[in-house]
């Protein structure tokens, strides 16, 4: 009887640096790669606000099919699926006479929740659900401390972690793959089918996000030439845009520092290098935070314990700040940029959320939850870390002070340029 491993794909949307694929391939005469567009992921929540919004959601499916495209290229195809996961799952087991279930670890509770119940219902099939880590720049085997020792505070973690472990070499993508024999590979939804309404483009917006690992790979190419470009030009460039291609696995950690190390020590690039390692390093922090402490920064007290809620108008309040009627100009700006374009950087998200806890005195929850919704790059671990830090409720206390409204202001929007361009 031949071997066949299900590949399960999730936010690991890509060929290249796929410990998980390249394993399924050696270990099988036959893969069969499935992607399962699940419904929850699109529901409203308990805030009054989507889990997915239609500018991730258009970004999501133009990943999934650019992995299509992708296996295709090499001979093989993605089946495409709805539906909740635990009950596709274990029906393409026993249709495919699947021997064994591969898939990437996440961190959140819902994401890990809906793995348990795949693994609860593959376990009455005697079918091993196998997990993969893939999301980060260090590996966490290699770290140089349990994941419950793991410094709270940001900079330990940075000093250790660079000081004592090694960034490993990325898996090559395959170049050729043999998939289990499908009649039908699935169609996958459109925006409409999900009950979503196309984004218009907004001619203010500087740039335009497209899903898939091309796509992906090609803006890292694009960031690299600009580096190059400012080391003969010295015009500083910060802001690398690869976050949302990160957050789908459209692009590896690993890739992005293995290329852009390539820039190191090259003139006039060292403040570009390190703000991009410096975006790994945070996303490393939260996730491995996540695996620390659960589900404690999805409680609104969190670590520590909210300030101040105005429960009178925090309903009137979150309505003005998500809709960019708050007539703070530089505010609304920011969410006019976020509503329109899915992306707003990390000042302006800041800006925004201190903005909302200390001035509008509305929940942190509600404002994660609205990201959650409208952020392209969206991640649960790096979303709610942040928010939960800003809010002074975060694993490291000691940052509670930090976080500076009219400091943040001044550097966003110094001249009233950004607050004139995204006036609403």
């Amino acid at each position: 009887m031949s071997k066949k491993i299900l590949v399960w794909f999730r936010n690991d949307l890509r060929l290249h640096d796929n410990e998980m694929l390249v394993e399924a391939i050696a270990k099988s005469d036959s893969i069969l790669p499935v992607y399962i567009l699940d419904p929850r992921s699109f529901c409203e929540t308990k805030y009054g606000t989507l889990k997915t919004g239609n500018i991730r959601a258009q970004f999501i499916l133009e990943s999934v099919l650019g992995l299509r495209n992708a296996l295709k290229q090499i001979g093989g195809n993605l089946l495409i699926a709805e539906g909740n996961p635990e009950d596709i799952i274990p029906q393409l087991v026993q249709e495919y006479e699947i021997t064994e279930v591969y898939h990437h670890r996440e961190v959140a509770r819902e994401e890990t929740h809906v793995s348990t119940l795949v693994e609860n219902a593959l376990w009455k099939l005697r079918v091993n659900l196998k997990h993969f880590i893939g999301h980060t720049l260090y590996n966490k085997e290699d770290l140089p401390f349990p994941i419950k020792d793991i410094p709270d505070a940001f900079n330990q973690f940075k000093k250790k972690i660079e000081r004592d472990s090694i960034i490993k070499p990325c898996f090559a993508a395959p170049d050729r793959i043999n998939v289990a024999e499908v009649i039908d590979w699935g169609i996958l939804s459109s925006l409409e089918d999900l009950n979503l309404l196309p984004q218009q483009k907004d001619q203010r917006a500087d740039f335009e996000f497209a899903g898939g690992e091309a796509e992906g790979l090609a803006h890292l190419q694009k960031v690299i030439v600009a580096m190059q470009q400012a080391a003969t030009t010295k015009n500083l460039i910060l802001a690398s845009k690869l976050s949302a291609w990160l957050a789908m696995g459209s692009l590896s950690p690993r890739k992005v520092y293995w290329e852009i190390i390539k820039m190191e020590g090259v003139p006039n690039t060292k403040a570009m290098f390190n703000h991009i390692l410096l975006g790994l390093l945070w996303r490393d922090y939260f996730r491995f935070m996540f695996k620390k402490y659960g589900n404690t920064f999805f409680s609104p007290d969190g670590f520590g314990s909210q300030g101040l809620v105005d429960i009178a108008n925090e309903q009137d309040n979150f309505y003005k700040w998500k809709n960019a009627q708050t007539g703070f100009a530089v505010v609304d700006a920011v969410m006019t940029e976020l509503n329109q374009t899915g992306f707003i950087s990390n000042i302006a998200r800041q800006t925004a959320a201190l903005y909302l806890i200390n001035n509008l005195e509305v929940s942190w929850i509600f404002g994660a939850a609205y990201f959650e919704e409208k952020l392209i790059d969206y991640n649960p671990a790096s979303n709610w870390g942040n928010w939960a830090n800003v809010a002074g409720v975060g694993n490291d206390q000691k940052s509670k002070s930090v976080f500076d409204l009219d400091k943040n202001i001044k550097n966003l929007d110094p001249k009233g340029n950004y607050a004139l361009t995204w006036a609403s």
